[in-house]
């Protein structure tokens, strides 16, 4: 059932637009935890999810969303239908699915890049299962979403009130390390991060700190070179380049709070240097946020928990936080223009 049918059209132009919420495996803990965190949320902050109306629950009253138009009753899901092939079952995905989850995403960014959506904050997908569905050829969200946007690179941030981290590198061995970390790669990532902190959280003057990539940042030269070799003089350039940024130091004395509060965002060498910090500090909490795209993209830090969906145990306060970073970057970006 429909409701909320004769939308009241808006005719002022400053009515700020929504925020796309693409569903993800709909199979998943997406669609219960976005709904526990529009509960939350409330009116505050107006969200469209973009996915099917068989999927949600039969008493959750819908509005399917209309451009232009007003935000529908606080307690009604403001749904941009998707159509997808099958219905969902918690806890059991279906590669025939595949389709439509992709369809959710490219959906909402064309709908943001109009201008009918302010962002996107994106619930978890399942790689493998997209692969298997429709032969999806990215790593992975972020990556599909750079190639939507026509961006070559981005840079993905770990934040919570706290501690914000960038991985250099991501999901690759620990032994690729190093010869992954090249001049390039790690100029463009301090950019990209640097001018992310000025325009998307309003940080007039960002500073970054940078890990080592050896214990104590190779003390010396006593345990590698890479530090003293590569990384300090890389550093050295981008400060002569007029950002505020320090390094390297060495990771185990970079995230106690006397540290923390030296900088705005720590930019790692490798994944877990970077994770294991954020997800001790804030395990439920922490945001996952695309750097460099000219779209606002979050999502939780969390992936798709086949294993507790539909049975109430999920967690949503990724969600939330994820939902009020994607506003606060939102109205940042405005502030800035």
């Amino acid at each position: 059932m429909i409701f909320g049918t004769g939308a009241l059209v808006i005719t002022d132009k400053t009515i700020r637009a929504p925020l796309a919420v693409p569903c993800g495996d709909p199979a998943g803990i997406g669609l219960e935890i976005f709904r526990t965190a529009q509960k939350e949320i409330g009116t505050e902050i107006p969200m469209v999810l973009f996915g099917d109306q068989r999927h949600l629950p039969r008493d959750v009253p819908f509005t399917l969303f209309q451009p232009n138009t007003a935000p529908p009753p606080p307690d009604h899901i403001w749904l941009h239908q998707i159509d997808f092939a099958q219905p969902a079952h918690p806890g059991l995905p279906d590669p025939r699915n595949a389709v439509g989850v992709i369809a959710a995403i490219e959906k909402a960014v064309r709908l943001t890049q109009a201008g009918q959506m302010a962002g996107l904050c994106t619930a978890p997908i399942h790689k493998a299962i997209l692969q298997d569905g429709a032969g999806f050829q990215f790593p992975g969200h972020t990556e599909f979403l750079a190639h939507l946007c026509d961006v070559q690179q981005v840079v993905m941030m770990l934040t919570c009130p706290t501690l914000s981290v960038v991985p250099l590198t991501i999901h690759i061995p620990i032994s690729d390390v190093p010869q992954a970390i090249t001049k390039e790669l790690f100029h463009s990532t301090a950019h990209i991060l640097h001018e992310a902190l000025r325009h998307d959280f309003g940080i007039a003057a960002p500073r970054i700190s940078v890990a080592g990539l050896n214990p104590h940042a190779s003390e010396g030269g006593k345990i590698g070179q890479e530090d003293i070799d590569q990384i300090t003089p890389w550093v050295a350039e981008l400060q002569n380049a007029g950002l505020a940024i320090t390094g390297p130091h060495s990771a185990d004395t970079l995230f106690h709070p006397k540290a923390r509060a030296s900088y705005d965002a720590a930019l790692c060498m490798y994944h877990d240097q970077a994770l294991i910090p954020i997800k001790t500090l804030d395990f439920s909490g922490g945001v996952n946020v695309t750097l460099g795209l000219p779209i606002v993209r979050t999502s939780p830090d969390h992936g798709t928990a086949f294993d507790i969906a539909g049975k109430g145990l999920a967690d949503a306060s990724s969600m939330v936080q994820a939902i009020r970073c994607a506003d606060r970057m939102i109205r940042a970006r405005q502030n800035a223009n």
